[in-house]
């Protein structure tokens, strides 16, 4: 009786047993799984990285002349442009612009580019073996003196002579079109040369006053701001930056030709339609504020001045005290605008800014409107109301190169009817400009 009694505790108890591990054992492998899940969760969770904020796209810098100054009087203004870049806060968009920290590796620095005062030498040398001997002062001077010139025309060629198209030479056709008594200096070492003189030769063969000049640097900048600056490049001195240094001389070659000898300097995409023999002392605007009647924007591709007049002064000091080759338009355009901001109503400057129309009666943004012909009546209604209108109220038309060198010129376009207004030879295609 007490074995039976035994027997049926033990059995009561590990039935118990069995329950109670039955019962535990989803609870244990509940946990077992949570914690291998937490783990597995723990160690692949990723946490996002820091992300360096995109760089803003600054248009470019904000110039003293954008503020208007200067105001046209209603007989001077013939038709006013309002310039339709949008705004931009620089300030707020350069607090922005954070230095990244993402990288533990550090890049190299990137070297400051210097000039090599050799290029510089080569140059200068093969100035002044084609000047056989004649500096570039005496050969000009002989030359406008040979030639009795009515108006002294300037332009700067810095490519080679492959590089010079119809576009180049229609420009010279146009000058002496308009304007059959001037004379033409065209500053080149790629066209002061024999094939050079080949290319121009039909406009000498017509009696045009027509001359090529090796640019001889020391001598044109002698006795200006421009010589110390020019020295300080020579000996590595300035940093000519990431612009074009070609370009930039050309920006500076303009101001001291003028400075020194007077008259009208056009870059050679720019297309005379008129005399320019009533034009003194002018530079125009590129764009205009409608509602104020001021300019927001000079340009330096068409320049007409006096000898020795106190504003080119001004631009040459400019240039050569605030020198930037890494900012495009800083030593040019952006130049004029900052010094013509400063001086306007200042006594001892005797100036006028003419209103776009004059030189650029198509800004840079719209200048492929001019190239095409038109598809309907509506656009031919257009182009004959534009086409009037540059013809009745501007000197000359830029076509800036940089946004329509490679535009076909298409039938019925407004270039298509300046080119037939303008040329002399009149005998290429058309669309080959």
């Amino acid at each position: 009786m007490f074995q039976m009694s035994k027997l049926y505790h033990n059995f009561h108890h590990t039935k118990n047993s069995v329950f109670s591990f039955v019962f535990l054992l989803p609870l244990f492998l509940l946990l077992l799984l949570a914690c291998n899940g937490f783990s597995v969760f723990y160690i692949n969770l990723s946490v996002p990285a820091k992300t360096s904020p995109e760089p803003a796209n600054l248009l470019p810098e904000i110039l003293p002349g954008d503020k208007p100054v200067k105001k046209l009087s209603s007989s001077s203004v013939m038709y006013a442009v309002k310039e339709e870049n949008p705004s931009l806060n620089l300030k707020t968009h350069l607090s922005l612009l954070q230095k990244p920290n993402i990288s533990m590796v550090s890049k190299p620095k990137k070297q400051p580019h210097r000039f090599s005062p050799q290029r510089l030498k080569a140059l200068q040398l093969r100035t002044t073996k084609r000047t056989k001997g004649f500096t570039f002062s005496t050969k000009l001077r002989a030359f406008f003196q040979n030639s009795n010139c009515k108006l002294r025309f300037f332009m700067t060629w810095i490519s080679s002579l492959h590089s010079l198209s119809h576009r180049e030479l229609l420009v010279i056709e146009s000058v002496f079109k308009s304007n059959p008594k001037a004379c033409l200096v065209i500053v080149s070492t790629s066209l002061d040369s024999p094939k050079g003189n080949a290319v121009l030769k039909p406009f000498l063969n017509m009696g045009f006053n027509l001359i090529t000049v090796s640019p001889d640097f020391d001598s044109i900048f002698k006795h200006t701001y421009a010589e110390t600056w020019f020295n300080r490049l020579k000996t590595g001195n300035i940093n000519p930056g990431e612009v074009s240094l070609g370009q930039n001389l050309s920006n500076l070659l303009r101001l001291v030709l003028l400075y020194k000898y007077g008259g009208v300097y056009i870059d050679t995409d720019v297309i005379v339609l008129k005399s320019f023999n009533n034009l003194s002392n002018v530079i125009g605007a590129q764009s205009m504020n409608i509602e104020t009647k001021t300019w927001s924007r000079l340009n330096n591709a068409v320049l007409v001045f006096d000898k020795h007049h106190p504003l080119l002064y001004k631009f040459i000091q400019e240039f050569a005290l605030t020198f930037d080759g890494n900012k495009w338009g800083h030593n040019g355009p952006y130049l004029v605008s900052r010094v013509v901001g400063r001086v306007t109503n200042r006594p001892g400057f005797n100036f006028t800014v003419l209103p776009p129309p004059a030189f650029y009666p198509v800004d840079w943004s719209r200048i492929r409107s001019l190239f095409r012909g038109p598809n309907n009546r509506i656009q031919s209604d257009w182009l004959r109301r534009k086409l009037e209108q540059i013809r009745r109220q501007s000197y000359a038309v830029h076509l800036w190169n940089r946004q329509s060198k490679d535009v076909r010129v298409e039938e019925g376009s407004i270039v298509h009817h300046i080119i037939s207004d303008c040329c002399i030879f009149c005998n290429i295609s058309k669309s080959s400009l």
